[in-house]
């Protein structure tokens, strides 16, 4: 028989998040006892409130098609964030709600990239980004970072990315797996570089914004330089800030052509986001924000033992995050001194197996010989977990 898979889907690489989610799952349920650094979301619950207004939205029966591109309060309710925290001015038709952070990026990629279009990534990178570009018919470009370097670009090797083909650069700060942030004189100098190039579309995926704790209060590129606010779209949801990852509420706003040419791909994909969620976004939104402090000031003291717990380790480099709920260690000096542990990938299989901690190897984020390592959980798990890594690198 014949395969029926097209040579687009062929193209996606199997997740290796979802691999160390799936081996993780499977020891589970031969009874072992595994504890999971590699969690991709808060591990707080969605606050009362905001739970509320969604049970009230349901008896109210707002269960019906929203417009595509969400309900005139949600959109409101995100103008109104963007102007109160982040000093931009949007209107109604330079926004687009969509089923979460991800859908706005698929959305935009499918909206502005043409084949044979290049797009700039940093690796390390979300895992999700090169897939996606892909799909559009686009060819990632991949600046690759060290440790040494903070793992962020710089003016020369972006410089030295950008061809006539660039269509797209794409900016995650703070960065998901690194915990990186960009100072506004770093995006200042990367706009600088940018405004040379006129027909390059720059994204700010700002979802880890309020999971920050730097030491400067959190921009975007558009802060830093404003002549660039006529190319940019930022994109940013609901997931990580109110702990609403299954909710799947997330938007873009941008040029108003962009902004249509969005809307057009997503009336044929999912149509509108949930109109339930809407909701219950409005209300996250609008709503007290003091569960954020709470949740980043947990993330912040989760985030202090690993960085002082991993130092102590001989053979592991790593630095402080400014936010996110990761830290990304450079592993390589423990890969060279195991015996028959070759790359992160092994490396990774080998705490699973052998120490019962799963955590993402760095090759999923486009730098091989670090780990992705998650302090979404609690503070007991995560102390489990780093004796367990202590315990197997001092008997291997």
């Amino acid at each position: 028989m014949g395969t029926f898979s097209s040579e687009r889907s062929k193209s996606i690489k199997p997740s290796p998040t979802l691999a160390v989610s799936a081996r993780a799952a499977e020891l589970r349920a031969e009874g072992r006892d595994i504890i999971s650094l590699s969690a991709g979301e808060p591990d707080f619950d969605t606050p009362e409130y905001i739970k509320n207004a969604a049970i009230n939205a349901l008896h109210n029966g707002q269960t019906k098609y929203t417009a595509v591109d969400g309900t005139p309060e949600l959109k409101q309710a995100i103008i109104d964030k963007f102007q109160k925290e982040n000093n931009l001015e949007y209107k109604n038709n330079q926004i687009l709600a969509s089923c979460g952070a991800k859908h706005s990026l698929y959305n935009l990629f499918q909206a502005t990239l043409n084949p044979g279009d290049e797009i700039i990534l940093t690796a390390p990178y979300w895992a999700s980004y090169p897939d996606m570009a892909i799909l559009a018919g686009a060819e990632p470009v991949i600046i690759r970072t060290t440790i040494a370097e903070n793992f962020k670009i710089n003016t020369e090797n972006l410089s030295q990315a950008i061809s006539e083909k660039t269509r797209m650069l794409v900016l995650n700060s703070p960065s998901n797996p690194s915990g990186a942030n960009y100072s506004r004189d770093e995006l200042a100098a990367i706009a600088d570089v940018i405004l040379k190039y006129k027909n390059i579309i720059i994204v700010t995926d700002d979802i880890y914004e309020h999971i920050f704790w730097g030491s400067e209060r959190f921009a975007n590129i558009i802060n830093s330089c404003p002549e660039l606010y006529n190319r940019t779209i930022v994109v940013n949801g609901v997931s990580k800030a109110y702990s609403m990852t299954g909710w799947r509420i997330g938007y873009a706003a941008g040029p108003e052509e962009i902004i249509r040419e969005m809307k057009k791909i997503q009336s044929q994909s999912t149509s509108n986001p949930n109109s339930i969620a809407q909701a219950a976004a409005i209300s996250a939104l609008n709503g007290k924000q003091d569960f954020i402090k709470e949740c980043v000031n947990t993330f912040k003291e989760r985030h202090d033992f690993i960085i002082k717990a991993l130092k102590e380790i001989d053979g592991i480099e790593i630095l402080e995050s400014e936010g996110t709920f990761y830290t990304f260690p450079d592993m390589n000096n423990i890969i060279n001194k195991l015996q028959n542990i070759s790359n992160d990938i092994e490396l990774a299989e080998f705490f699973i197996e052998e120490a019962g901690v799963a955590m993402v190897p760095g090759s999923a984020f486009g730098v091989p010989g670090c780990m992705r390592i998650s302090f979404a959980t609690n503070m007991e798990n995560i102390k489990e977990g780093i004796r367990r890594i202590k315990d197997i690198l001092l008997n291997s």
